[in-house]
């Protein structure tokens, strides 16, 4: 577990350097350290997040890695730590907001999931790491267009960006309504129970692009 999270990290990383440093600086695995909570439920659940965890206690274990500009804090919870995660239904299919209401992580920087069987690889660390890393490239470059057009709403286009980094998906619609109240798109997107992120900003910069987000 702990080299499969290290192997994410270093395909982030090596993707992240590939870019200017402004768009680096916008990563958020880069800078302030981060706990990684492995989770056992019905599948794997690997969830980074800057919410502050108590120290281990019994059976609980905790290890501290870094890469570069990456540092890290990885905890292991399973239903012998945690009997609540033995209790989450996932016979359906992953059940990812009730793995972390169990945690009680409220805000995360990725949750990544694997299923039952699944190898934890390098080959699939390494495309799990790149792919966030793009991920957040394209949010970055997103957010600029969207400031550049957001002319007196940079700061609601800032706590969008928040909200994003945070993993906080409602919020990141409902900011975007306030940023274009009159586009019908994004009205839409809003009113769906978990509206795509990336679909909201698609909306979003389509609204402001076309002059009609008002």
């Amino acid at each position: 577990m702990a080299d499969y999270v290290a192997t994410v990290h270093q395909a982030y990383l090596s993707t992240a350097m590939t870019h200017p440093p402004a768009v680096q600086g916008r990563m958020s695995l880069l800078g302030e350290p981060f706990t990684v909570v492995a989770a056992g439920a019905g599948n794997l659940h690997v969830i980074a997040t800057r919410q502050i965890l108590p120290q281990p206690q019994g059976k609980e274990v905790a290890m501290e890695d870094s890469l570069g500009p990456i540092s890290w804090s990885l905890r292991f919870y399973d239903p012998v730590v945690m009997p609540a995660l033995g209790l989450i239904d996932e016979s359906s299919g992953p059940a990812a907001d009730p793995v972390r209401r169990t945690l009680g992580i409220t805000t995360h920087l990725y949750h990544l999931i694997v299923g039952p069987g699944s190898e934890l690889s390098p080959h699939h660390a390494g495309h799990a790491g790149s792919g966030l890393a793009n991920s957040q490239v394209v949010e970055a470059r997103d957010f600029e267009s969207i400031r550049a057009r957001a002319g007196g709403r940079e700061a609601l286009v800032d706590e969008m960006e928040g909200a994003t980094l945070a993993g906080l998906v409602r919020a990141q619609a409902l900011l975007a309504r306030e940023i274009a109240p009159r586009d019908e798109a994004v009205r839409r997107l809003t009113g769906t129970d978990r509206p795509d992120p990336a679909d909201v900003r698609k909306a979003l910069l389509a609204a402001l692009r076309g002059g009609g987000g008002g």
